[in-house]
């Protein structure tokens, strides 16, 4: 690593030689597949943008000039030649770097993202405060993978060109066959390379402002030259779509080819209205693993850096994400009506079989979720059993659909939300933490999670035969090992489940918590403690009836949950108590505390914040050390 080593900062890389680039891109990418190898990540995205993120920082200033990577996920090249080198091993590691750019990890990272296609929106807005503050300097957004499936891309892309023409903004559109289909040829490339000329750039604008001042005929004369310009251009590259927005398209060009990539950038760097690069790149380039299947490669679990073959111990039991997906499939045989709907991730949501076996009922709608839940309240309107499977995290991005779209009309739209809760690695940008709060307000919503992946097939069901707005929340990663049922059976809306009887505190759980209640619940008998346990299962509807029943006579209450715990689902109960005019008990929440949880291991993270069975365990003590039922304020607790 002779060359990399010398890099600590963008300065350095300027100091190395333009013929010496290509052997660091290749100490780069060996580095990226080593730490990957151990820790986890998005090894493919950040393969193919290596010498990208050489050219950008050796040709552009920065920090002074900001770089905003789309998604973030393949920054990781960028990390390596902005000071992160010697910490890039910790990366995705708890108390590590991040596995997405974070501006509170370092003044390269212009921008925090972790969600797709924020970038021109953002670089937009960063370039127009550099405008208002009299400051010259670049914005750089690199944006792809994907990311230009979703409308906020072209909703900036819009304004950028339509109201903003004088902007320091450069967008880079990196191509790797997740967006636009690449349309690379020696023609395009050359021409895009000579049309980026800065002295071609300066005889266009004079050319331009002599023809216009030709008296009578010049404005006539203008856009006929202006149309054959655009018209060759159109037959040699697909950039007419962004010249549309008034954007200067160059491009596509090899994102492999660094003196190709240097020389261009050196070219835009000098225009003042909105430049688009179309840059096409390999997703997994230089490890052939990656660039055989750069899906599993997008993001993966430890590997075999040799073959490419996964290192995890994994469960003997299937995740809850394949446990859905092959229940779809079961219950799609028997109902013609399901629909599965997804946001680019067939293979994340465990739909893929289900594409497969029914492409006709299956629905990708690209990275596009308000979209997605639209699109799908269509289908409800024509007596269609929708089910729009899209991660915790994403559903966030279609907020304002799930409450006009859906709930308005109580359309029958099933919401199957995976990773509800701690995901681990990919951080504060992914944890669904959020979901039981945003939804349980929402009113026709119903809102369920299972206690194991048994129970996740029963509301499956329970979903599709209801006739209205309802969503279905299970966590990330392998399940219990829960014994099917052959004929699987609906659960009865907002009815919970006693699992313990107990007299001493009174537990209610929800979703995976529960599991975490019940091994509390074995502790606590150890110690003389006597605990009830319920699986509520749903938070709205809440079983109130058992919930108030139960808490007469059990009046020190502990509530669970992986979920914030403002507005969540301590709050709900806490709020049907109320509303049933129950007093004289004292409930503690148990949850996730006003903050965003950082990246790490999702038994670690459980553990720090108190959401486990020994966090239920110290909580029940300590509400039985009160003296009789003397109501005492706890940390965290609420008395009533």
């Amino acid at each position: 690593m002779a060359l990399l080593e010398k890099i600590n900062s963008p300065t350095d890389l300027k100091k190395i030689s333009r013929d010496d680039l290509p052997e660091l891109a290749e100490e780069i990418r060996k580095v990226i597949v080593d730490v990957v190898s151990k820790t986890g990540g998005h090894l493919a995205p950040s393969l193919g943008t290596v010498e990208l993120a050489i050219a950008i920082h050796y040709v552009f200033d920065t920090p002074r000039d900001k770089v905003i990577w789309d998604v973030g996920h393949q920054a990781y090249a960028h990390k390596l030649l902005t000071g992160r080198r010697d910490r890039f091993h910790t990366l995705r590691q708890f108390n590590g770097i991040s596995g997405f750019t974070r501006r509170s990890e370092s003044a390269f990272d212009a921008f925090t993202t972790g969600h797709s296609s924020t970038s021109i929106s953002a670089g937009l807005g960063i370039a127009c405060a550099k405008d208002i503050k009299d400051e010259d300097a670049k914005v750089i957004a690199v944006i792809g993978d994907g990311s230009m499936t979703a409308g906020i891309a072209y909703e900036g892309l819009n304004q950028a060109g339509d109201t903003h023409k004088d902007k320091n903004l450069i967008v880079i559109l990196n191509d790797n066959e997740m967006s636009i289909s690449p349309n690379v040829g020696a023609l395009s490339s050359y021409l895009s390379r000579k049309f980026s000329g800065k002295r071609i750039q300066e005889l266009r604008k004079e050319l331009g402002d002599f023809i216009k001042s030709v008296p009578k005929f010049g404005d006539d004369i203008y856009q006929l030259v202006k149309k054959t310009e655009e018209s060759l251009k159109a037959f040699v590259t697909p950039g007419m779509l962004f010249e549309a927005f008034n954007f200067e398209y160059f491009g596509p060009i090899n994102g492999h080819k660094l003196n190709h990539l240097i020389d261009i950038l050196k070219n835009i760097k000098h225009l003042r209205e909105p430049v688009l690069l179309h840059v096409s790149t390999q997703k997994g380039k230089g490890y052939p693993p990656a660039e055989r299947n750069p899906v599993h490669f997008h993001g993966c679990t430890q590997f075999e850096v040799e073959t490419g073959n996964c290192l995890d111990q994994k469960s003997p039991y299937p995740s809850y994400t394949q446990v859905f997906g092959d229940t779809m499939v079961q219950l799609a045989k028997e109902d013609e009506k399901i629909i599965a709907v997804t946001a680019a991730m067939p293979e994340g949501t465990g739909l893929a079989k289900f594409s497969e076996m029914f492409p006709e009922r299956f629905f990708d709608v690209g990275i596009a979720e308000q979209h997605g839940v639209t699109f799908a309240a269509g289908l409800a309107t024509e007596d269609l059993k929708p089910v729009v499977a899209i991660y915790s995290t994403f559903l966030q991005r279609a907020y304002d659909q799930i409450l006009h779209d859906v709930c308005l009309e109580s359309l029958h739209v099933v919401f199957a939300i995976d990773r509800g809760g701690i995901v681990g690695e990919d951080g504060s940008t992914h944890h669904g933490l959020f979901d039981l709060c945003y939804l349980r307000n929402l009113p026709n919503m119903v809102v369920m999670a299972p206690k194991d992946e048994n129970e996740m097939r029963r509301m499956l069901v329970t979903a599709l035969k209801y006739n209205g707005p309802i969503a279905l929340r299970y966590p990330r990663g392998a399940g219990t090992g829960a014994i099917f049922e052959k004929d699987i059976q609906p659960i009865p809306i907002g009815k919970g489940q006693l699992l313990k009887e107990g007299e001493d505190v009174l537990v209610l759980a929800i979703g995976r918590t529960v599991l975490e209640a019940l091994d509390a619940h074995s502790e606590l008998s150890k110690q003389g403690i006597s605990a009830a346990v319920v699986n509520c299962r749903f938070v709205k509807p809440l079983d109130i009836d058992l919930i108030s029943s139960l808490a007469k006579k059990i009046p020190r209450i502990i509530t669970v949950e992986e979920n914030i715990r403002q507005g969540g689902f301590g709050s709900a109960v806490l709020e049907g108590l109320n509303d049933c005019g129950i007093t004289g008990f004292q409930l503690e929440r148990i949850g996730i505390p006003d903050t965003f949880v950082e990246h790490g291991p999702q038994k670690l993270l459980r553990s720090k914040y108190g959401i486990d069975a020994a966090a239920v365990v110290e909580t029940a003590k300590r509400l039985v050390a009160s003296s009789g039922n003397r109501l005492v304020e706890w940390p965290n607790s609420q008395a009533v």
